[in-house]
């Protein structure tokens, strides 16, 4: 399955009161594994970021009088998330307000634009703590910290370091155990539980592992118990049916 991990940034809220993106960020997971691609975008909102907001994501109106217009790039936004399933965390919150945009340009151009729910599925992450989590918080950095997912550089909210993070959290929340440690270890072990489930990031860069084959003598000594292991069972051990691609019921 693909997945792309969708955040947005705004003017104010609600879109009903004409408020506007101005930052979408998107990352991509396929398989359960980050791909590394993700979609990025600061946008001109044509009106001005209420000081609220600013406050959260610090995001000024000088900085945005430069940027594209949700028009100039919605044909790359739909192209990079079309056919996925968007992750989003308070999806309401988000899928209204790239709908209020798609609707905007509808309106303004008489472009036919598919709304989002016509080109994505949508899982929402708030909602699936809520789930599991009843009676607790739920918000993102709530469940980072319940999850042990690092977001100690998210001093203000950004569209794509907050889908990095949220991209995290949905594995963690969705994966079961994500480290060797005991589950337990904090309660008994000496450490804390955020430590041990804590989800390290390898550098994209790292070396391969290196890959070692088993040496002639190395098969032939396998060979020999394998042979002993379908003589005690009285036919096929496991193995031989594994190498011969049987289905073990």
């Amino acid at each position: 399955m693909r997945q792309v991990v969708l955040d947005t940034e705004t003017t104010g809220m609600p879109a009903s009161d004409g408020h506007r993106i101005i930052e979408i960020g998107c990352v991509e997971v396929i398989g359960r594994r980050l791909t590394g691609r993700h979609y990025h975008v600061y946008l001109q909102p044509d009106r001005e970021v209420d000081e609220g907001a600013f406050q959260v994501h610090g995001i000024s109106n000088e900085f945005l009088a430069d940027k594209p217009r949700f028009g100039d790039v919605v044909a790359e936004f739909v192209e990079f998330v079309k056919g996925a399933e968007l992750v989003i965390h308070n999806a309401d919150f988000d899928v209204g307000f790239l709908n209020a945009e798609f609707e905007r340009l509808n309106r303004a151009k008489g472009a036919n634009h598919p709304l989002v729910e016509d080109i994505c599925g949508v899982l929402d992450t708030l909602k699936m703590a809520r789930e599991r989590h009843p009676g607790q918080r739920n918000n993102l950095d709530a469940l980072c910290k319940r999850y042990g997912v690092d977001n100690s550089g998210r001093d203000l909210h950004g569209a794509l370091l907050d889908a990095e993070i949220l991209a995290d959290v949905y594995l963690a929340m969705t994966g079961g155990q994500t480290s060797l440690s005991l589950a337990n270890q904090g309660a008994e072990g000496g450490g804390d539980a955020a430590s041990a489930t804590a989800i390290r990031r390898l550098a994209a860069g790292r070396a391969p592992l290196p890959v070692v084959q088993a040496s002639s003598a190395e098969l032939e000594a396998h060979e020999q118990w394998l042979a002993k292991l379908d003589k005690a069972s009285g036919g096929s051990s496991v193995w031989r049916q594994l190498e011969g691609g049987e289905t073990l019921n």
